[in-house]
């Protein structure tokens, strides 16, 4: 089933209805997203190490999965964390336990040269700063953060949308994550389609979190 493009709010109402109607809770509907962007960075860069940009949020707790699953595919992997851990909550903070627990390369970088030394040695940033629910410009770490994974020479994959673009809009901030390839949840987003935002968005892989078929029908594209 082909889902259309879906807004900010529309991605809001199904993981809503995931949660309090079917009953999945949001450790279940992170863990399924992932593992399934693992398995994508898996089949698009298959070598050299990770290094992955983690925010405050859910796109950051994305990110924790992510480096535990690629992880158990024996990939060299890092997060960066441009928050402290322990202001964390909710289902990221759940999986950035684990990911410690669990002896992943977890560091904490809240200054841009601190980001710079931690990510010299990327072969592949990918970006779980902001997600979905994010919109104006790009202020402080987050900012800073873009502006240093910009200028690495590695491959740039983006986690749902590229950090600083709006995805309502396809309004983009002047520092915008310049992806080579976007894993996007459930469906693209509207603000893919606008002029310009291909640029930045690189290839669009779309991966589900396994919410149940009915409650994607409202959304589907017809035949």
């Amino acid at each position: 089933m082909k889902i259309k493009s879906l807004s900010r709010q529309q991605v809001r109402s199904i993981d809503q209805q995931a949660i309090e109607d079917y009953g999945m809770t949001g450790l279940v509907l992170m863990e399924n997203a992932g593992r399934g962007a693992a398995e994508v960075i898996q089949q698009n860069a298959a070598t050299g190490r990770v290094v992955i940009l983690c925010g405050k949020g859910n796109n950051g707790g994305d990110g924790y999965v992510i480096a535990r699953h690629l992880d158990l595919m024996e990939r060299q992997v890092r997060v960066v964390s441009v928050v402290e851990i322990d202001s964390l909550s909710g289902d990221a903070a759940a999986n950035a336990a684990i990911a410690q627990k669990a002896e992943l390369d977890v560091q904490v970088a809240t200054t841009a040269e601190a980001i710079k030394t931690h990510l010299s040695d990327a072969d592949v940033i990918v970006d779980c700063l902001l997600g979905t629910g994010a919109t104006g410009p790009l202020r402080g770490i987050y900012a800073d953060a873009v502006k240093v994974a910009n200028q690495i020479k590695a491959t740039r994959i983006a986690i749902d949308v590229p950090t600083g673009m709006d995805v309502d809009s396809g309004e983009a901030d002047p520092h915008t994550f310049q992806a080579e390839l976007t894993i996007t949840f459930v469906a693209k987003k509207t603000g893919f389609e606008f002029e310009g935002t291909q640029s930045l968005l690189g290839d669009i892989e779309v991966v589900p979190i396994g919410v149940p078929r009915k409650l994607l029908r409202p959304w589907a594209l017809a035949d």
